[in-house]
């Protein structure tokens, strides 16, 4: 199938303002680009990119003074298959894990592993190991926060989320990597487009979602305490520890988000270029 996606931001700068911005489909996903995801900016401003620790493509540029929209429309081909489950993956003992994962069983800015340790040992020591335990804590995260857009605070991390009872997805990502962490299983924050195929998702607008990824039996699965299922059609952006490293953007001065816009649709087979040209010129 075919995936339509983009944004559109719009920006209001009292003085030039620099700023990197996380919004260009992860490398694990650039093959299956039809049409390219770039940058475009009006006005036009040089920009460039750097891979961050992560592998995450990172665009540097500076808003100018007054009102600047940043923006991208692109298509990509899916396989319209639903994430990938494996029941019977296992957690590998701490002592086995690769270097490179080790990262994501720290706790980091968002998810205090310290905070929620006992309470997650309390919670889950008695659960079956690896997919089970995992899939476990998305059941409960689920059930244990109450989704809203008027509970988001850009500061609250997972502790808080456990705490209120109530969030966005990701809060509710925040928190299951943090009990994931505390059970010694590898978890990375997701974050990305999903788009709203088969009419599965409760918000009926679109908007950049959060997700995870745990590491079990060596490989990378994908796991959504938000939603609760597997979905299709899932568009990876960027991965790290916890939202800090995701951000959509950072900017060093002064700024007001005037206008904020996402799309992600499937489209008929047949959709090509052309027409996503058409709606970026339109």
């Amino acid at each position: 199938m075919k995936i339509r996606f983009g944004y559109e931001l719009v920006y209001n700068c009292p003085q030039p303002t620099p700023m990197i911005m996380s919004l260009t489909v992860n490398a694990s996903r650039v093959s299956d680009l039809l049409t390219p995801d770039h940058v475009h900016t009006d006005p036009a401003l040089d920009q460039r990119g750097y891979r961050d620790e992560f592998g995450n493509w990172i665009t540097r540029l500076v808003l100018p003074q007054g009102e600047s929209t940043v923006s991208t429309d692109a298509l990509i081909y899916d396989s319209g298959e639903t994430d990938c489950i494996d029941r019977d993956a296992m957690q590998r003992d701490v002592e086995t894990l690769p270097d490179e994962v080790l990262v994501f069983l720290r706790g980091s800015r968002y998810c205090e592993t310290d905070v929620l340790m006992d309470e997650a040992w309390k919670l889950f020591s008695s659960a079956p190991f690896g997919w089970q335990r995992v899939q476990a804590i998305c059941d409960f995260v689920h059930q244990h926060i109450t989704f809203g857009y008027e509970f988001a605070r850009s500061t609250k991390t997972a502790a808080e989320a456990y705490k209120e009872k109530a969030g966005v997805c990701r809060d509710f990502t925040h928190l299951a990597v943090t009990l994931c962490r505390c059970m010694n299983i590898p978890a990375r924050y997701c974050a990305g487009y999903l788009p709203n195929i088969n009419k599965q998702l409760p918000e009926a607008e679109a908007d950049f979602a959060a997700w995870f990824e745990a590491y079990l039996d060596g490989n990378w699965y994908v796991f959504d305490p938000r939603n609760g299922k597997h979905l299709i059609g899932r568009i990876i952006i960027a991965r790290g520890r916890d939202a800090a490293d995701v951000a959509i953007s950072n900017a060093f001065g002064a700024n007001d988000l005037s206008s904020f816009s996402v799309h992600a649709e499937q489209v008929p087979d047949d959709a090509g270029a052309e027409t996503v040209f058409d709606r970026q010129t339109s």
